[in-house]
């Protein structure tokens, strides 16, 4: 049986997700694969450009947030996935060797009008780099199964 259900996340309910380490070659790869901007994959033109050195790409930022969340509780959940992301701010550039950590905040959580057996829960991701410097924001819907459907708390 799931661990989380949507009876699991009340409006202030917080987790930290873990954190990971930004890895260069891993970067590369999914910036040439995804991203080939040069500031993503060339030191010299990474140096010249406005974040004065190479950084991973926001979308390889977002993947391996995505990743933390799955360990931390989606995959152990009644996720029934996301309508979308309201809200994604890429706050400073992330570097290769940096350790991003993520913590998830619910904002609101609500019963799904159209369908009793799901909950809607909007929460904010908040990821860090190893200085506590905020580096991106997100805010986002997840719909969960919901334990007791006729209860609309």
């Amino acid at each position: 049986m799931p661990r989380y259900a949507f009876e699991d996340f009340p409006v202030g309910f917080e987790l930290d997700c873990g954190s990971c380490l930004v890895d260069r070659e891993e970067g590369q790869r999914f910036a040439a694969a995804y991203d080939p901007q040069p500031l993503h994959l060339d030191e010299e033109a990474a140096n010249a450009s406005v974040l004065g050195g190479l950084s991973v790409s926001g979308w390889h930022t977002c993947a391996m947030v995505m990743r933390l969340m799955c360990d931390a509780y989606l995959l152990d959940s009644t996720s029934q996935g996301s309508p979308g992301i309201d809200k994604l701010r890429w706050l400073k550039p992330v570097r290769p060797g940096d350790t991003l950590s993520v913590r998830m905040v619910v904002r609101e959580a609500r019963a799904s009008q159209s369908r009793p057996a799901i909950g809607l829960v909007r929460s904010e991701w908040q990821v860090r780099n190893q200085r506590g410097e905020p580096v991106l924001t997100m805010e986002g819907w997840g719909m969960f199964g919901r334990r007791e459907a006729g209860n609309d708390s």
